[in-house]
């Protein structure tokens, strides 16, 4: 292990020194790409770190030492019943109204604490990509036949994601979970499964409240409202959770709570970070060139080709999108001459997968589940394409 990590820290001197020799900083391109590496993790730290990461980050904690382990085989691990694990697992993004990379920190804690392969993937895809306001404002601004598309294949693609994933690394998981059907229960301090859901539900709602995003000025009277309050239900949730933790908690279980969300923090923050910097090297703001322009991905997305919409996939796939910001930048996409099909095979791919929770999964699944999870959601997504482009033509 410590050879491994001695080999970790050579690469990145190695491939600091060789971007600090090689890249021609002084290009007005490649400046302005760097600019908007850093550019967007600014905006990155400051329009969802405290809101949706940190949140997150304490979700996952709790998962890991409040969860019984018992309780995470009983229904969403290897030998779960398989209706009950998939429904829970693949709508769970309609109240988690979360982006790509927020939805980490609540996968690894579900993963690492026995969760089988197949509901743990089908949560990684939903949670960023069955988001209820998003599918709302597809169906507003880019027509309701994409919107209705794009929430029918988000569901069905999480349920065919997981289950693939299951029957791919089947012996994996045979082997994986081979003795943790046999684990006794874990205390629970005199908790019951009811406390601890209500905790669990108490936080997922404040970082459903504290992420909520402003409604555009069209939008139904239910949102505005909602984001008019949002503040006073956070602060008023964060009351309730303190009242929890004080009346139900032992010390030493706050302090584990804590450990175990700094010990996530520690494995995907740093990498988050990497991520958005290379994306927004690569590809950019919305509206804002870096090193691969706009337009030049509008050119090769037109039409409904079979190369349209794997382009597109893949590009999405790779594309970081923060909740919603997926939606402006196909808007101007379609208007550039993007077709239809590689529009939706994008919104599919796009908002579930990126670049930085692609390092991040490979931390937690490794690398050879990570590429068959990525190649399942762009495959699936530029087939989906397709046909819906075949349809609206």
């Amino acid at each position: 292990m410590s050879e491994m990590k001695e080999r970790t820290k050579l690469f990145w001197i190695v491939a600091i020194f060789m971007a600090a020799y090689f890249v021609p900083w002084s290009s007005a391109t490649v400046g302005q790409a760097g600019r908007e590496a850093f550019l967007m993790l600014q905006e990155y730290a400051r329009e969802h770190v405290l809101t949706c990461l940190i949140p997150a980050f304490f979700i996952a904690g709790a998962i890991a030492v409040f969860v019984s382990q018992a309780s995470v085989l009983k229904y969403f691990g290897a030998q779960a019943r398989k209706i009950l694990s998939y429904s829970v697992a693949s709508v769970s993004g309609s109240v988690l109204a979360v982006c790509s990379c927020t939805v980490l920190p609540l996968f690894a804690g579900i993963y690492t604490r026995g969760a089988g392969i197949g509901p743990a993937t089908a949560f990684l895809y939903s949670g960023p990509a069955i988001n209820v306001l998003a599918i709302v404002l597809t169906a507003r601004v880019l027509g309701w036949q994409l919107g209705l598309a794009r929430a029918l294949g988000a569901v069905f693609f999480a349920l065919i994601t997981g289950l693939l994933m299951a029957f791919i690394f089947r012996k994996d998981e045979a082997k994986r979970t081979a003795g943790a059907l046999h684990l006794p229960d874990e205390e629970d301090r005199g908790r019951g499964l009811v406390q601890n859901g209500l905790f669990l539900l108490v936080m997922v709602m404040i970082l459903v409240f504290a992420a909520f995003a402003k409604p555009g000025p069209g939008d139904a009277a239910l949102w505005q409202a909602i984001f008019s309050v949002k503040w006073y239900l956070t602060v008023g949730l964060l009351v309730i959770l303190v009242i929890m933790l004080k009346s139900w908690f032992a010390r030493d279980e706050i302090h584990a709570w804590v450990d175990s969300t700094w010990d996530f923090t520690k494995q995907i923050a740093p990498l988050l970070a990497i991520g958005v910097l290379v994306a927004g090297f690569l590809l950019g703001r919305p509206g804002h060139p870096a090193l691969i322009p706009e337009h030049y991905i509008a050119a090769l997305v037109g039409g409904n080709s079979l190369a349209a919409n794997f382009f597109a996939a893949l590009a999405g796939s790779v594309m970081y999108f923060a909740t919603l910001t997926e939606i402006p930048i196909l808007q101007g996409l379609l208007g550039a001459g993007m077709g239809k099909g590689p529009a939706l095979a994008l919104l599919l791919a796009g908002p579930a997968v990126s670049l930085p929770n692609m390092l991040v999964i490979a931390g937690v699944l490794g690398v050879k589940k990570t590429l068959t999870y990525i190649a399942i959601v762009v495959v699936m997504s530029t087939t989906a394409g397709m046909i819906y482009g075949a349809i609206v033509t």
